[in-house]
């Protein structure tokens, strides 16, 4: 850290320095949000959808589950220092729970 200013953390190896590597659930929400309030604007949707089927909401989740968005986070720490993530890097957990493991 030089003076006050913050201090951005670097990935190597694209990996996630700050918190888990899943999308918490207000990232996911605020995420879903925008991009809604961007579509009903009128937005270029990114992904092929049915003009009946055209609610923002859900398009905007599609386009996450998909990864199409290209979008990222910005999560700090206490002592000044932050990552800027693309989403592409993490998981959510939404669609995690959704798979089912199969036990053999």
């Amino acid at each position: 850290m030089v003076g006050n200013q913050p201090e951005e953390l670097i990935s190597k190896d694209n990996k996630v320095l700050i918190g888990e590597p899943v999308l918490t659930r207000y990232e996911r929400a605020r995420i879903i949000g925008a991009r809604a309030l961007q579509v009903s604007q009128g937005a270029p949707v990114l992904i092929e959808v049915d003009s009946s089927d055209l609610r923002p909401i859900e398009v905007a989740k599609l386009e996450l589950q998909i990864r199409v968005l290209p979008v990222g986070l910005t999560r700090r720490i206490l002592n000044q220092k932050y990552q800027n993530i693309p989403i592409q890097w993490l998981a959510d957990r939404e669609f995690i729970t959704q798979i089912e493991i199969k036990e053999e």
